[in-house]
């Protein structure tokens, strides 16, 4: 069992690793997980992906859909529970579909995070690496992603960057024994 801080970040690119490492993190805390899906399946590539999550995850998971308002459902969680909010990338994405007005969005997502009962294990995606984008809502999503990840890091005790599937920390201790 291992005791994780109010708030962990945990980011990676696509395929990193890093939802699977998330998952062994909130496992390792031996508490009722409490799972925040914030994917929407448009098409059967996402929907394949999701049910690929589930799968691996297994039972013991109560999870809440909210693609865009997480806020709810973490105001929902107890404290004897651990949430994994999983991803922060899909739920800007969303936002940005939406054309919604993000400082507000944002300002609500914090203001949840840092009230709620139970530690919180975010997924995010790191997106800056590469190529600077041909479109402008590609750039948009871009730069408001690496701002998203600053500011969530910024509030996280615990910050992990997991590449090929091995972790490493940022901020903060890696818990022994989570792979």
């Amino acid at each position: 069992m291992i005791t994780l801080p109010s708030l962990t970040l945990v980011l990676g690119a696509a395929a990193s690793g890093k939802s699977t490492y998330a998952e062994h993190l909130v496992a390792a805390a031996s508490r009722p997980m409490v799972y925040i899906a914030t994917a929407q399946a448009f098409d059967g590539e996402m929907h394949a992906k999701i049910a690929t999550h589930q799968d691996r995850r297994g039972a013991g998971w109560r999870t809440i859909e909210a693609p865009m308002d997480v806020a709810p459902a973490l105001a929902e969680a107890n404290p004897d529970e651990v949430v994994l909010f999983d991803c922060a990338t899909m739920w800007l994405t969303n936002q940005l579909l939406a054309e919604a007005d993000l400082p507000p969005a944002e300002a609500a997502l914090f203001l949840a995070l840092a009230t709620c009962a139970a530690p919180v294990v975010i997924v995010t995606n790191e997106v800056g690496a590469g190529i600077v984008p041909e479109n402008k809502l590609a750039r948009r999503f871009r730069q408001a992603q690496g701002e998203l990840n600053q500011r969530l890091a910024q509030r996280a005790d615990l910050v992990v960057t997991v590449m090929a599937g091995l972790p490493l920390a940022l901020k903060g201790t890696l818990p022994a024994g989570v792979i």
